[in-house]
């Protein structure tokens, strides 16, 4: 990316909820760690030939430790005989305040910082900007805030960065990877390419990627990761609260997608800040039940393994993976999960994995096991909460050491659901029992407890029907493990999509493991392979 054509600032986003519970363990084992230290092995290569096309870059690796990332960076370029300006902003970190600002005993609490230390430091003429924990659009926002001279209210402009910046925060999302269609993509034999986007002085922006790179950039691609891990119209940030109800897409050439038309306000008075404590401990056995008999096998199991969890929190699933009169030994297999948790390793360990292992010889017939006997692992949990913006410093230090205050935002508003009304009903005809998946894509994925779907079609016509058809009562009649939960539904016309949020299906949050897919990644294309009535006139044959 650093040797691309018209590139001027390369960003790399090395941080989700998770990363920041593996970077917290990391920094209790040594107080000079806290950062995502590939950042410096994928930086080896690429520094000199940034340094010589001037371009620069600007990263959130700088995770729980954006000061010792940033003299990791000096250090590496003095290795390499090169002569580097760096500069960071911290101010994220709120572990030593939890208690002042009411967020418990965290592993780690850290606020979202928003782009204006980042534009700060590029102003100073740093090359590499190392940050903590900020939004990840903000490490596109901050460069094209510097970059076109935005100020803190050209709130239209900023929102159009933040969309594009949405976009291209997870790389080849926006080249078709986790695309429904992938299908559809060219040369699915080379590597995807990685998105850039150019944003203009109004904040309206192109979506492309370098020419010769494998993938495609087209509506569908970037309608996609639009919808990944959003939830209502409204987009709250730090710098801006974004319309995403506003966004509007337009073909711009082959591998070019236009945004525009994206409107901003205020930011809402508060900062998101992401909590990560240890919850204790959890270890899984997973048995193999094969053949007859089933659910009588996985009922004997969790009768004999009552004693060894009955101190335990426990949870049982049978996935019936099986078929009847199987050709292959493991299509003739179901799956019984058995997971447990505690504050005490011990319990949780070999005293749990180990009495599930001795029952090989006295058990269900074709008794086998996916993994031998484990010890606990540690589990942590994540909860956000809400400060006050000006609670929270946040500083630029700039290449020469200078410190600099960003102040909170003059003007806010707080954050209130804009509901968009949704099509009128679509007259139903013949209809065709088929996937959802053949008229709607999706993308899902976590937002802390809660896990996001969005769906969106390709015809105006496709989109009337599934928004009167595709309500959160039938959401949960389509995936049953989440009919008793809480369901949103938000509708985005301009995108033809419809966007679902789910509370509580990801337990508490991604490192508690609630699911066999505990990101939530996979939910869509569940929710794609359901059968459902489509009207035969939006088929095609």
């Amino acid at each position: 990316m650093v040797t691309a054509d018209g590139v001027d600032v390369v960003t790399g986003d090395y941080l989700a909820e998770l990363t920041m519970l593996i970077l917290g363990r990391d920094r209790l084992k040594d107080p000079t760690l806290g950062y995502a230290k590939t950042f410096l092995r994928h930086l080896e290569s690429a520094l000199a030939p940034a340094l010589e096309r001037g371009v620069r870059i600007v990263t959130n690796a700088g995770g729980l430790n954006p000061a010792g990332l940033a003299n990791a960076v000096r250090i590496l370029a003095d290795s390499l005989g090169l002569d580097v300006a760096v500069a960071h902003v911290e101010g994220d970190d709120l572990r030593e305040r939890a208690a002042e600002l009411d967020l418990g005993e965290p592993l780690a609490a850290n606020a979202y910082l928003g782009a204006w230390g980042i534009a700060e430091c590029l102003r100073a003429g740093a090359d590499i900007v190392v940050t903590g924990r900020v939004t990840d659009a903000s490490l596109v926002v901050g460069p094209a805030a510097w970059h076109h001279g935005w100020s803190r209210t050209s709130y239209d402009e900023l929102a159009g960065a933040v969309v594009a910046g949405h976009v291209i925060e997870c790389g080849p999302q926006a080249t078709g990877g986790n695309y429904a269609f992938f299908r559809e993509l060219p040369d699915l034999d080379r590597p995807l390419g990685f998105p850039i986007a150019e944003i203009a002085a109004d904040g309206s922006a192109v979506i492309t990627k370098p020419a010769g790179t494998g993938g495609a950039v087209t509506t569908g691609t970037v309608t996609a990761q639009l919808l990944y891990e959003i939830a209502g119209a409204r987009y709250a940030g730090p710098d801006v609260t974004t319309r995403f109800d506003t966004v509007r897409l337009a073909d711009d050439g082959t591998d070019r997608v236009r945004l525009g038309g994206v409107r901003g306000e205020a930011p809402p008075p508060t900062l998101k800040v992401g909590r990560n404590t240890l919850g204790g401990f959890r270890n899984e056995v997973t048995f193999v039940l094969t053949g007859l008999d089933i659910e009588a096998k996985a009922a004997w199991v969790r009768q004999q393994l009552t004693g060894a969890t009955a101190e335990l929190a426990t949870e049982w699933r049978l996935a019936r993976t099986d078929r009847p009169d199987a050709d292959v030994q493991e299509e003739a297999a179901a799956l019984l999960h058995c997971v447990v948790r505690g504050p005490d390793p011990k319990a949780v360990g070999r005293a749990f994995s180990g009495r599930a292992i001795e029952l090989a010889l006295a058990s269900v017939p074709g008794f086998h096991v996916t993994a031998p006997p484990g010890d606990a692992a540690p589990y942590g949990v994540f909860t956000a909460a809400a400060v006050p913006a000006s609670a929270v410093p946040h500083v630029a230090v700039l290449p020469d050491g200078t410190r600099v205050d960003i102040p909170a935002p003059d003007e806010t508003r707080e954050l209130d659901d804009l509901v968009a009304a949704p099509p009128t009903g679509y007259a139903v005809g013949p209809t065709r029992r088929v996937p959802l998946g053949l008229v709607a894509g999706a993308r899902s994925g976590d937002k802390g407890s809660a896990a996001n779907i969005g769906l969106w079609t390709r015809s105006d016509d496709a989109y009337r029907w599934l928004a009167s058809y595709l309500t959160a009562a039938e959401l949960r009649r389509l995936l049953p493990e989440v009919a008793r939960l809480e369901v949103t539904r938000h509708a985005l016309p301009n995108l033809r999509a419809v966007n679902f949020v789910v509370e509580g299906v990801l337990g508490e949050g991604v490192a508690y493991n609630a699911r066999h897919d505990p990101q939530a990644k996979a939910i869509g294309e569940w929710l794609r392979s359901r059968l459902v009535d489509v009207p035969e006139e939006l088929l095609d044959d």
